[in-house]
């Protein structure tokens, strides 16, 4: 929730503009937070046990809360008072409002399911033979993953540039060819880290164009149009993360790479069916 709520927060101190390209700053580093705690959780969890991997992670929270209300500008904009209830309902009168709500959050749920899909069981293989890798380097893919991030990170100033929908149609793309070498990891592990950099740096890239398209549509509800926007980004997770271990009981990594490329190219005809209805000008820049 915290880190949902920090990119509605940038997004609205940023000029409109910038806000492309300060929700991809942003959501960069949460991403590479989330990759490079799989790397730093499995060190932890070899060297001191999988408490600690806890206990740590309490006390960089506390750090990190100390940090953001010293430095975090306070907002002194005046706002209009609703109710919980009435708010909460707005959150859902927006989907119907707003198809570029609608769109985006669907596509949302689909990308990250694809990305749960392959993360969530991705330990099964690889800590059995032939690979019996331990946690610690297991948790090395992750590095990998934050590469492909990292080299996203400026696709916010694409959305700035009106480039959102063709962003989101490249990545896509790359996010179904990913799969391939992933199917082929039992052969190398090369394989499988060509497609961890590839398909984290199509998920970053439609992640921010997703973002920064909805904040344009209403910037006076940036919170609840985040809010509807998780619900499905959660909804992708947990149905992901759920389906991939039955189907890698039931089918091995062969089904599971087949179910990600499926989830992929549903992805992929979604955006291409309703892409004329979300149309993606570039930002114009104030004068002087």
């Amino acid at each position: 929730m915290v880190t949902q709520v920090l990119v509605a927060y940038a997004a609205s101190l940023a000029k409109p503009h910038e806000r492309g390209q300060v929700v991809g700053i942003v959501t960069s580093g949460i991403v590479i937070g989330i990759l490079l705690a799989r790397t730093i959780a499995g060190t932890m969890a070899d060297l001191a046990g999988w408490r600690s991997v806890y206990a740590v992670s309490a006390v960089l929270t506390l750090i990190i809360a100390a940090l953001l209300f010293h430095f975090l500008p306070r907002n002194e904009a005046k706002r209009q008072r609703i109710a919980y209830p009435k708010l909460i309902k707005s959150v859902f009168t927006l989907f119907i409002e707003e198809p570029v709500l609608r769109i985006r959050a669907v596509i949302a749920m689909f990308i990250f399911a694809d990305i749960t899909m392959l993360l969530t069981p991705l330990v099964l293989p690889l800590s059995v033979p032939p690979f019996s890798l331990s946690h610690t380097q297991i948790g090395l893919f992750g590095l990998a993953g934050a590469a492909g991030a990292l080299a996203a990170s400026r696709s916010g100033n694409w959305v700035d540039r009106g480039f959102a929908q063709r962003t989101t149609g490249i990545a896509l793309t790359i996010m179904l060819l990913s799969w391939i070498p992933v199917a082929y990891m039992q052969s190398s592990l090369w394989f499988l880290i060509i497609g961890v950099v590839t398909i984290d740096f199509a998920l970053q890239a439609v992640h921010v164009s997703n973002q920064s398209m909805i904040y344009r549509v209403r910037p006076e509800a940036q919170s609840r149009l985040t809010a509807g926007y998780m619900i499905f980004y959660s909804i992708g997770s947990a149905i992901g993360s759920l389906s991939s271990t039955l189907i890698y009981a039931a089918a091995g990594w062969a089904g599971v790479s087949l179910a990600g490329a499926g989830i992929s190219a549903l992805a992929l005809l979604f955006w291409a069916l309703t892409r004329h209805l979300t149309p993606s000008g570039p930002v114009v820049r104030p004068v002087g």
